[in-house]
């Protein structure tokens, strides 16, 4: 179908957006759905993780999609640098907003479209041979199962070892941490901040990076604590 009659049959308020917000609130209250109906309640810091967990998942989702759709990327990345030179904060708020139809939310493609944005502000991302591209493709493929053992974990801790949780956990939080120092590195090292605001650079690659080195750090804290006590009460003690 054209492009109106896929506006047409957009579902009102659903966007880029909307849809990760939706996907954090949906995912955060089935895992504390789930939870005994007598646990110890867990941490403020804990539930943080979780959240982070979710977003981590989503965006591991995306990554997979990087992989599959870097063709793609390529081609709109020049059509977006094409259009928005010079006004690559509008692009990314095009694509925030950008409204979706039910079979859009679930197309891989739709995603894509996330890196070719993002590559305004670095274009390894839309260059199959970068160490942006494979870290995050990597971390896309390798992450969501420990991610998803990790949320369990916290809220059914007695059907795993904490062996188990605190080696993998572990792991997981340091790969991911250190992707993004040396992604940070590279970017700096090679000055893909050239031409953009510090505002711009701050808001779009600092700040959603800073994520996957804070929370990890927690993550770590949390497994070594799982590893020294060999319980998981660390999630509602801290």
């Amino acid at each position: 179908c054209n492009q109106y009659d896929l506006q047409i049959m957009a579902i009102p308020f659903l966007n880029v957006g909307t849809a990760i917000a939706l996907w954090l609130l949906s995912t955060t209250y089935l895992s504390l759905h789930f939870q005994p109906l007598t646990p110890p309640a867990l941490s403020p810091l804990t539930l943080s993780l979780l959240i982070f967990n979710n977003l981590n998942i989503f965006i591991a989702l995306c990554e997979i999609c990087l992989g599959v759709h870097i063709l793609l990327i390529k081609q709109d990345y020049k059509r977006l640098r094409e259009k928005y030179a010079g006004n690559e904060w509008g692009a990314c708020i095009k694509f925030l907003t950008m409204p979706l139809t039910l079979s859009q939310l679930f197309d891989g493609k739709t995603w894509s479209k996330m890196w070719s944005t993002y590559s305004l502000y670095d274009p390894s991302y839309q260059n199959h041979e970068s160490f942006g591209f494979f870290v995050d493709f990597g971390n896309g493929l390798s992450t969501i199962p420990p991610s998803i053992m990790m949320n369990v974990a916290m809220i059914a801790p007695q059907k795993l070892s904490p062996l188990l949780v605190g080696t993998v956990g572990l792991a997981m939080y340091w790969q991911v941490m250190y992707g993004t120092i040396i992604y940070v590195l590279s970017y700096v090292f090679n000055k893909r901040y050239e031409g953009k605001s510090l505002v711009e650079v701050c808001l779009f690659v600092g700040v959603s990076n800073s994520l996957w080195f804070f929370f990890p750090i927690w993550g770590i804290y949390c497994c070594v604590g799982i590893l020294r006590d060999g319980n998981m009460e660390v999630f509602q003690s801290s």
